[in-house]
């Protein structure tokens, strides 16, 4: 047996409270930790990182709107001065139902309710070539990544002499036609036609190609008709080509192949297509749906395993209003994570439990500047008025005062001059071959 897992988590507070275990610090599981602060429970919350990530924000990020810390906040300092809830950075193994035990790269902890909230990872639909060479987006690091890529494409870009061998290097191709996808798409275009040109004017931006491809017939499924619509008129207005109904194939890193159409030379493919949940050992295979979320009931419980809960992108739970389960957006995280707060409470207090109830508060995206869509339960609107309240809504959804105003700021002097200013192009330093087996050993 391996080290980790035959001895307990260590620096784990002693209490004879009923001892919740939340395995993912997203939207959800970070929700759920902060209304059990200082309740009748011993919270114990788990995460790969030590921060929690804005993922709506992410594009922002990739295109250099925004820095990396605006949209992080240390998870740490949000339980300040909490008595009873503990973070621990950990790599989840598997869990035991029958012995009610959680195995981490840590150690194990036990624990009276265990709760996934692991979210989802980006799904390539099984293509080994398109995972190995495109960049996905579902981390600060990754968005972090895309910005560094696209910066050092156009670094590399100005120092070839023919405008032809150029192509590969400023065409920016983008796959998936949901809000992350669109979003991406409109941040690109406002980039190519106002900012690099001012910055790398020996290049021609005309020639450089922002291509969104997506496999159904419109973008942004889930909006109303005059959302999509709208989206749709505001990126080809930018500039952006739009491929409905399109296929790819494969992806060799220089060269995008399509399904009956002609390829595109691109070395920037942002696959932003889909999303998959985020696995855990110990769930049996009749606990998962085919698309491998997990099977839930109306209380978030896991069927067929009690006291198991799932939260979010990860969870499916069939309601008559849901037959195919609900959105995987954060606002279902938040609101189950609310109800089981609730239930929880209820089973110490001994009184019955309540069935979840999601409220759709609506969905919107931005598609550049000044320029989004809003789908609200009482009304629809686009354009300016949009953009504004996108982002009224994003900003006050950021945790801390801090990161409110930074993005704040930020946003502002983007609108006020059209010249953000982190186009910096950051390296991490090689890493030496004796850091390497320090950090393989480490592990």
């Amino acid at each position: 047996m391996s080290d980790h897992l035959s001895h307990p988590l260590p620096n784990i507070p002693d209490s004879n409270l009923p001892k919740v275990v939340i395995v993912g610090a997203g939207f959800g599981g970070l929700k759920l930790a902060m209304k059990l602060r200082n309740k009748q429970f011993q919270v114990i919350l788990l995460d790969k990182h030590n921060f929690h990530q804005f993922q709506p924000l992410f594009y922002q990020v990739a295109t250099a709107g925004l820095e990396p810390s605006a949209i992080s906040f240390p998870l740490r300092k949000i339980f300040h001065g909490s008595k009873n809830v503990t973070f621990r950075m950990a790599q989840v193994d598997h869990f035991d139902p029958a012995i009610k035990r959680l195995y981490t790269d840590m150690g194990y902890i036990d624990y009276t309710y265990l709760v996934l909230a692991m979210g989802a990872d980006t799904n390539y639909f099984g293509s080994k070539s398109i995972e190995e060479a495109a960049s996905p987006m579902k981390t600060v690091s990754e968005a972090l990544y895309i910005r560094n890529k696209i910066i050092s494409n156009y670094e590399r870009a100005i120092n070839i002499e023919k405008a032809e061998d150029r192509k590969s290097l400023m065409n920016v191709v983008i796959v998936g036609g949901g809000p992350t996808g669109v979003e991406l798409a409109g941040a690109m275009a406002d980039l190519r036609n106002t900012v690099l040109p001012k910055d790398y004017p020996e290049l021609n931006f005309h020639n450089m190609k922002i291509v969104l491809i997506e496999a159904g017939s419109e973008l942004l499924g889930p909006m109303s008709k005059e959302s999509k619509e709208s989206a749709l008129k505001y990126l080809q207005g930018l500039g952006v080509e739009v491929m409905l109904n399109t296929l790819v194939k494969n992806y060799d890193g220089k060269v995008v192949s399509l399904a009956d159409k002609d390829p595109i030379e691109t070395q920037t493919l942002l696959w932003a297509a889909g999303i998959k949940p985020n696995r855990i050992g110990g769930l049996s295979e009749g606990s998962y749906a085919p698309n491998g979320r997990v099977l839930v009931d109306d209380y978030s419980e896991v069927k067929g395993c009690p006291d198991v809960y799932a939260l979010g992108d990860i969870s499916l739970m069939v309601q008559e209003d849901y037959p195919r389960g609900h959105p995987q957006v954060a606002q279902v995280a938040i609101q189950q994570a609310v109800c089981l707060n609730n239930n929880l409470q209820n089973i110490a207090a001994g009184k019955e439990r309540r069935a979840f109830k999601y409220k759709d508060l609506g969905s919107m995206a931005t598609v550049g500047r000044k320029l989004a869509v809003v789908d609200l339960p009482f009304v629809r609107f686009q354009g300016i008025l949009a953009w504004f309240t996108w982002l009224f809504v994003h900003l006050m959804a950021i945790l801390g005062v801090k990161n409110k105003l930074f993005i704040f700021l930020d946003w502002s002097w983007n609108y006020l001059s059209f010249d953000p200013s982190l186009r910096l192009l950051i390296k991490p330093k090689a890493v030496r071959p004796s850091e390497q087996k320090a950090l393989t050993e480490e592990r």
